[in-house]
């Protein structure tokens, strides 16, 4: 890599065909102008000035100092640009952006060519402007990112509803009832706040209202037909995130057009990241955009088209994993693996080899509803509570099969399968299979987990009643990973009705029977993976620093009232208040989430989010409180909620909701 001079523009005007103006942070090369330069640009709805900013200042100068301007651009209505939000991924943002890339290209620092990036939203909409072919985009990276809004993001998962669907839209709700900063935007700063607070689109009702995969979900949804991306696309994802599949699910949807990068990270840009080891991704990213912003002949198109870190010998965090062991593999070119069959045999035991046609052994289970508790977040942050711990205790509410201590490594990189016959006395019923590496010390570990709501066993979009009591044939596909079992240790699968409360239980609890001879397990072993160095950045802290009033923490803790039978799962998170050491905008944003269930009860599931967003500069300071929740009963999801809003400490909004929302076969 290279280093050249630049200037960071603080604020930037991109105006709109409609009059919109939105607010733009720009790295600019020197000497640009004489000499055009290629421009990255990434657009979110996180607040440049404030939300993404730590992050931003540890990309965006590696790439000017590399000749590479950076374009970080606040969506409408959030941050400093003008407007409100429709929603996500809607048609008028993609515009939007596409308006945005066309006036990058025609500035005369600009020599014509731009690439997307980002990571979750920025990953998501920089493949979905890809697909609409803007002409002067020439190449995407995408991280933690989704090709199916419907069965890879944080809202349904095969017809289950997660919990993370009311958690991500309360982050939302709260995020987007921050003010623009009166610095830059002058007077206007207050109708601009008062016009979000009152015009916002309320995410969860939009979301909920939408519980099967309909023309909603297949909106943006490039998986709807790859072939509208033309252009080079890099995808990478974490194995202890939510978005783990996607990297996979678009290789194969592209073809030779993508390539995809997969570690053990949670949800953050892989340069820091955690667990370990992380990747020198700046210098992987410049080598992609010189490579197709500026045709330069560097083999950037030579590189594998999967790079996996193979975990191995994991344990849950105790308190936190700071770094997986393992090995990174290379395959030049990305085929769907051959699955290695395992069935259940007689004894109960999981056993190599496919089944022999033989008599059914059915088995009823229906498992304690706050089965799932040690699962952790879908949504991952940091190496700790967020991840699965020790599986034992959902264990002890499911049905398991293990294997023998194994003779041999088991490894497996790709989307394990689950198949079996299975029969409900209701119209619905959730099943949840997980893979477990058991330690020979009992310790066990999630590899991977999938969920199937029944009534979707033949499809998202039109999904249909079990016929009770009479056994069908199903099937889950799980979540992708990439794991190395290690000899002497086993590997368990293990079946549950509930993973609460990453899915939310169905209105009833009828229970599964099961077919323990049927079942099938298929393990993904690709053919032809080498070992291959991916280099670890040289900084390992990238972040800068700012100005801490008062410091973060963040708690995850179950509570059990056997009086009432109630499980409580609390979630806890304060980012303390920070001060951007040029800006002198101070910033903190606090979350108290609470979920809780009784046994029995499936009805009895309910979830709260509360948050409190601070703004604040000398002499001038907002505050905004909100919360969401979600109830359920039979027949309807009850979702309330409240946001209101002060300046320097007076009230000047306060707007409270509730919806009943009729369930939709879930």
């Amino acid at each position: 890599m290279t280093t050249r001079d630049f200037t960071v523009i603080e604020n930037h005007w991109i105006d709109l065909a409609d009059g919109t103006r939105l607010a733009a942070r720009i790295w600019m090369p020197e000497g640009a102008e004489a000499d055009p330069v290629p421009a990255v640009f990434e657009f979110l709805p996180y607040r440049k000035r404030d939300g993404t900013a730590q992050r931003d200042e540890s990309t965006y100068p590696t790439f000017a100092a590399n000749g590479i301007a950076g374009v970080r651009v606040d969506i409408r209505g959030s941050g400093e640009s003008q407007g409100v939000i429709d929603g996500e991924y809607t048609e008028l943002e993609l515009a939007n952006a596409c308006e945005v890339i066309d006036w990058i290209a025609a500035q005369p620092w600009s020599n014509g060519n731009v690439g997307m990036m980002g990571i979750s939203w920025g990953g998501f909409n920089g493949l979905q402007v890809a697909a609409l072919r803007p002409s002067p985009l020439k190449a995407v990276i995408s991280i933690a990112s989704t090709v199916d809004r419907y069965n890879d993001d944080v809202h349904y998962k095969n017809g289950c509803h997660l919990y993370a669907n009311l958690n991500w839209a309360a982050t939302m709700q709260a995020f987007q009832s921050r003010p623009p900063d009166p610095e830059l935007v002058g007077e206007a700063w207050r109708d601009m706040w008062l016009e979000r607070l009152e015009h916002t689109p309320n995410f969860a009702l939009d979301w909920i209202s939408h519980q099967r995969r309909d023309t909603f979900w297949q909106h943006a949804s490039i998986c709807e037909d790859f072939d509208q991306v033309e252009i080079p696309v890099l995808v990478l994802a974490g194995w202890a995130d939510g978005y783990r599949t996607t990297p996979f699910k678009t290789i194969e949807g592209l073809g030779p057009r993508a390539k995809a990068i997969v570690g053990p990270w949670v949800h953050k840009y892989p340069h820091f990241a955690w667990p370990k080891p992380r990747m020198d991704f700046l210098s992987e990213a410049v080598q992609w955009w010189n490579r197709w912003l500026r045709d330069e002949p560097n083999g950037a198109e030579t590189l594998p088209q999967v790079r996996a870190y193979r975990s191995e010998g994991n344990r849950p965090p105790a308190p936190r994993r700071d770094r997986d062991e393992g090995t990174w593999l290379a395959l030049d070119t990305w085929t769907v693996p051959d699955q290695v069959p395992f069935h259940v045999g007689p004894g109960g035991h999981l056993c190599p080899g496919e089944a022999e046609a033989t008599t059914p052994r059915e088995v009823y289970l229906r498992s304690p509803l706050d089965t799932g508790v040690m699962a952790g977040e879908w949504f991952t942050i940091a190496p700790g509570s967020d991840l699965a711990g020790d599986q034992r205790a959902d264990d002890a509410g499911s049905l398991c099969f293990e294997t023998a201590p194994l003779e041999a490594p088991l490894d497996m990189l790709g989307r394990p399968m689950f198949r079996a016959r299975v029969s409900c006395a209701d119209d619905l019923a959730n099943l949840c299979v997980r893979l477990v590496d058991v330690h020979p010390d009992g310790t066990a570990y999630r590899i991977a987990f999938g969920v199937l709501n029944l009534a979707h066993r033949d499809g998202n979009e039109h999904p249909r009643p079990m016929p009770h009591d009479t056994p069908v044939d199903i099937a889950i596909e799980l979540d992708a990973c990439g794991y190395r079992v290690r000899p002497g240790h086993r590997l368990r699968a293990a079946i549950s009705t509930a993973y609460w409360p990453t899915i939310l239980p169905a209105p009833t609890d009828p229970g599964v029977t099961i077919d323990t001879a049927s079942i099938q397990l298929g393990l993904p072993q690709p053919e032809g993976a080498t070992d291959v160095h991916v280099p670890e950045p040289e900084n390992e802290d990238p972040l800068p620093d700012y100005i801490a009033h008062t410091d973060p923490h963040a708690r995850h803790w179950i509570e059990t009232d056997r009086t009432i039978g109630r499980t409580s799962l609390h979630i806890e998170s304060d980012t303390g208040l920070s001060e951007h050491p040029d800006t002198g905008m101070s910033s903190r944003v606090s979350q108290n989430e609470v979920w809780s269930i009784d046994q029995g009860d499936p009805t009895s599931s309910r979830g709260r989010a509360d948050w409190i967003c601070e703004t604040s500069r000398p002499g001038w300071h907002t505050r905004t409180t909100s919360f969401a929740a979600l109830a359920c009963t039979l027949n309807e999801w009850i979702l309330t909620g409240e946001m209101v809003a002060e300046e320097n400490g007076v009230e000047v909004f306060r707007k409270p909701y509730e919806h009943r929302i009729p369930r939709d076969m879930m």
